[in-house]
């Protein structure tokens, strides 16, 4: 890419509309985009769920990516880890992968990255809500407020009440 802002969002546009023409070689280019490009939660949340999360789900067997991401020094990288899962978790995939990813971003010390996973959470609660409330209510005590705010929003308003309470 250029460097040239307008380039970067056409390329992220472009490789979305060839989804269906992604092999798995991709990943490799999409994951340095990733690395290199992303520099802001826009272009992180743009690449990752319209492009990578596409991949993830064309290719399953290739999600396991994320935990390498997570470790990353860089935080888009580490956001990225938990953005690029939405998609799937929204097709109700990745389920075990997304408790993973969430304990592994869990104390990050940016906090986009926390609204990252649990945003990511929130999604997967849609199609397993029990799931992702024991999750919560087993993490509440030291789950940091943004993760947790935005891990019940779609509960059941029982539950995010319960979730809410005085800890």
């Amino acid at each position: 890419m250029t460097g040239i802002y307008e380039h970067k969002i056409m390329a992220f546009r472009w490789a979305h509309l060839s989804r269906k023409d992604y092999a798995e070689k991709h990943l490799e280019v999409f994951a340095d985009w990733l690395d290199t490009y992303v520099d802001d939660w826009i272009d992180c949340d743009d690449l990752c769920i319209h492009v990578i999360g596409e991949f993830f789900v064309k290719y399953p067997g290739r999600v396991d990516e994320v935990l390498r991401w997570a470790g990353s020094a860089n935080e888009w990288t580490r956001r990225g880890a938990a953005v690029s899962l939405i998609l799937p978790a929204r097709k109700g995939q990745q389920l075990a992968l997304v408790f993973n990813i969430a304990e592994l971003l869990f104390e990050d010390d940016k906090v986009l990255v926390r609204k990252g996973y649990g945003w990511l959470l929130k999604e997967t609660s849609k199609t397993y809500p029990q799931e992702v409330f024991d999750y919560v209510m087993s993490k509440r005590e030291t789950m940091p407020r943004e993760s947790l705010r935005y891990a019940i929003e779609k509960l059941p308003e029982q539950l995010r009440r319960q979730a809410m309470e005085k800890r």
